[in-house]
């Protein structure tokens, strides 16, 4: 069965242009740039495919440099959709990099030479594939198993291009008019895939981020853009794991707000909000990018630090004098910014919850002991195993039955020996 090539280009020109306006419907509809990109390269293309498919005979050929430059365009917007996809800015002059080459091409080389302009012409189109497919993937935070995907669709497509070029330009001869018409075919279909292929690419990228984005969402405290409870302990207990395979021991502090509740009863829970976020913003900015901290519940926060007791008392310090200094002012009242601080470490591969229940008592230590101070655990934490031993134990020997005492004048002692 043979398929009529006209009707090959045409259902690939629909199709581009059904799938370029639902790029743009979704791209406006949920805010994402990349899709109007992406929007924007299908409907060129397909109104470039359009053209050279039925109307390129009949046009000048001034027109068909025209068109042809166009298509190169299109293909630079796809890689660029790919950059802003991923939130680096558009390359401009990498857009137009291309259909600058094939006006040099057509300009300079003599109208005879048709197989050198296919093969320049197939060869930018091979780079922009090749360039979008780098862009695709190189979302670091992805494995290469899940990033294949992305990349194979564009690489697929300059391969179907380049590969007359590789297998000896079957478009070179007037005698390899079969060939050619077979060739054409197989690019045909080959678009109508492409189309269809880097749609599918592009949405499930979209899914993956959403994904992640309510994954990331469902870890952080809305208020103060910290880690909460459950993004604190999952990141902490990566951290530990890390530090542990390294053997390096690891430090936990808890703070909590001096006399929060004073504040919002007096000034209302607004200034409590905006102290915490101050208070937040504090943390991140007194602590190093490779420790973290979260908001575990109302005015407590927490931090894990990659280092000893000794090191994280000098960082809780410097905390709580940051803190101290402020200097808050509402109503022309100033605020009292004070904070407690409690401080536990450990070895390698003590537990979380370990660390922060060390680090709970001694921050009681601190508010029983006046407040605004740092106070460190005083005994360095049990691990949750050895806990659990010392409670079986304890447990065992107070279910066993209690033997008989054989100290003089003990009744049952005496009767059990007698």
């Amino acid at each position: 069965m043979s398929l009529d090539i006209s009707t090959l280009y045409l259902v690939a020109t629909l199709l581009a242009a059904l799938l370029g306006g639902m790029l743009m419907y979704f791209g406006r509809k949920e805010g994402i740039p990349a899709l109007d990109w992406w929007g924007y390269a299908y409907l060129l293309g397909a109104t470039v495919v359009a053209l050279w498919a039925l109307a390129s005979p009949a046009l000048p050929d001034m027109a068909g440099l025209a068109i042809n430059a166009l298509g190169f365009v299109a293909c630079g917007m796809v890689w660029n959709a790919s950059r802003v996809f991923h939130g680096r800015a558009p390359n401009w002059p990498g857009l137009f990099v291309g259909p600058l080459a094939w006006i040099a091409t057509i300009v300079s080389l003599p109208s005879d030479a048709i197989a050198l302009r296919m093969t320049i012409g197939a060869g930018i189109v091979a780079i922009y594939a090749v360039l979008t497919a780098f862009e695709l993937g190189s979302e670091r935070r992805k494995s290469m198993q899940r990033r294949w995907p992305a990349m194979l669709v564009p690489l697929l497509h300059g391969g179907v291009l380049m590969l007359p070029i590789l297998l000896a330009d079957l478009l070179m001869s007037p005698e390899q008019s079969a060939s050619s018409n077979i060739w054409l075919t197989i690019f045909a279909v080959e678009l109508v895939l492409y189309a269809v292929g880097t749609v599918f690419v592009i949405f499930m990228l979209v899914s993956d981020r959403t994904v992640r984005a309510h994954k990331t969402a469902a870890s952080l405290d809305p208020l103060t853009g910290l880690f909460n409870r459950r993004g604190f302990s999952e990141a902490a207990a990566r951290m530990i794991e890390r530090e542990a395979n390294a053997g390096r021991p690891v430090s936990a502090m808890i703070f909590d707000i001096d006399y929060f509740k004073s504040v919002n009863d007096r000034f209302g829970h607004p200034a409590g909000d905006e102290l915490l976020k101050l208070f937040a913003t504090l943390i991140a900015s007194s602590l190093r990018i490779t420790d973290l901290s979260g908001r575990i519940g109302g005015e407590e926060f927490a931090a894990l630090l990659p280092c000893t007791i000794e090191e994280a008392m000098i960082a809780a310090e410097r905390v709580r004098e940051s803190f101290e200094n402020c200097g808050i002012v509402v109503d022309q009242e100033a605020i009292p910014t004070t904070v407690s601080i409690g401080v536990a470490g450990g070895p390698a591969r003590t537990e979380l919850e370990v660390l922060l229940a060390a680090a709970d008592t001694a921050l009681y230590q601190a508010k029983r002991g006046g407040r605004n101070r740092v106070i460190a655990a005083t005994e360095e934490p049990l691990s949750l195993e050895t806990c659990r031993r010392r409670l079986a134990a304890a447990a065992g020997r107070s279910a066993a039955p209690e033997r008989p005492s054989l100290v003089p004048g003990n009744p049952i002692g005496a009767s059990a020996i007698a």
